[in-house]
């Protein structure tokens, strides 16, 4: 005689799982093991974990790997949903297999030091972290069992890691501005023309749109106002559009039906691609050759996001007060964008007009889109 099945245990492609009501509760779930009897001991050990929590209130031990698949499950709507992913495998095989109330900066440390090994940014090591925080946070605030328990009762309280290796910001100069829009391929030119002259996002510059363009008649001018779910600081951006950046929109007009930005027919979705990387070396490279000099690591290996800080910084140079520096970048200030009137519109324009032109004020723009018309 073959040996007896054990109730609520189920064979499936060579699994066992668990099909079994407990203290009133369903558990349906894989034993992770073809092995019988290491699935009735799993099913035993599974029956005790919700006869303490139900009898006794005792909190049952989850394990950060299960927190981590129930994490992405209920966040898949994210924008950066992926990110976590990526992060989360990352940090999977330190910790794990470990209970949640078992995490700390000890048990983190060979992830820290993995990652450290790999050569690993610091600002991507504590990605990771926070993410862990973010999870913990919920497992102790919101996640609850059946019995009404959180899944941890009191989250740790987590280290960064500390930051000595960031990339510091490049600014660009004039004439190195002159260099990189040359180089660029035209349609790349003309966003990185507007983004370094309204200090926009990449992808805020990418999922341009015209229904967002907003007249503004008494300035013989127009807006555009980004929702709040494209913008990283969850707020709406009012985009203030500077001779140059307004010179760039006409440009683009009757292009696209709902995008500003495109190429061959289709919205551009990144700006730093292998365009961009070869542009940048080619024109590092004739500026080392026209100037009979070496030229700066920041200059060789710009970013995309330099050009943001290329505009932030023009605007100080500029006298530009902070509170409409912040404005004009879209960094978090608490007003409502959408509620501007005209003249602090028109204050605001005059304070962008100041960054786009240098000693002959001829507009960087005209001097762009004649050569890309010719």
């Amino acid at each position: 005689m073959g040996r007896k099945r054990t109730p609520g245990l189920q064979l499936r492609q060579g699994v066992w799982h668990i099909d079994k009501v407990v203290y009133g509760q369903r558990v349906i779930e894989s034993t992770r093991t073809s092995d019988l009897y290491e699935a009735e001991r799993y099913l035993a050990h599974r029956i005790e974990t919700i006869r303490q929590s139900t009898v006794y209130g005792v909190r049952p031990t989850r394990l950060f790997g299960d927190a981590a698949a129930k994490y992405l499950r209920e966040n898949l709507h994210k924008r950066s949903i992926g990110d976590d992913a990526s992060r989360l495998k990352r940090l999977l095989p330190y910790i794990g297999t470990l209970p949640l109330q078992h995490i700390h900066d000890g048990t983190l440390a060979p992830y820290v030091k993995a990652c450290r090994k790999k050569g690993l940014k610091t600002k991507t090591i504590n990605n990771g972290i926070e993410v862990v925080r973010r999870l913990l946070n919920l497992a102790a605030r919101k996640w609850r069992d059946d019995q009404g328990l959180t899944w941890l009762e009191t989250p740790p309280l987590l280290s960064m890691v500390e930051v000595t290796d960031a990339r510091q910001p490049y600014p660009l100069g004039w004439d190195e501005q002159k260099y990189l829009l040359k180089a660029l391929p035209d349609h790349l030119a003309t966003m990185a023309l507007f983004k370094v002259n309204t200090g926009c996002r990449e992808q805020e510059v990418c999922q341009l749109r015209w229904d967002w363009e907003v007249e503004i008649p008494e300035l013989d001018t127009s807006v555009f106002l980004i929702p709040s779910t494209i913008v990283k600081n969850k707020e709406d951006r009012l985009v203030v559009l500077n001779d140059v950046a307004k010179s760039v929109i006409d440009a683009e007009r009757g292009k696209h039906k709902t995008h500003v930005f495109t190429y061959r027919g289709n919205p551009v979705t990144r700006i730093y691609n292998g365009g961009w990387k070869v542009a940048r070396q080619k024109a590092a490279a004739l500026y080392a050759k026209d100037h009979e000099e070496p030229v700066t690591w920041g200059f060789a290996n710009l970013r995309v996001h330099d050009l943001k800080h290329t505009f932030g910084r023009r605007l100080r140079a500029a006298r530009v007060q902070l509170e409409t520096r912040k404005v004009l970048l879209g960094h978090r200030n608490g007003d409502i964008t959408s509620h501007y009137s005209a003249p602090e519109i028109e204050e605001l324009l005059e304070a962008a007009n100041r960054v786009c032109a240098v000693q002959s004020r001829k507009s960087h723009a005209l001097t762009l889109l004649k050569r890309k018309t010719a």
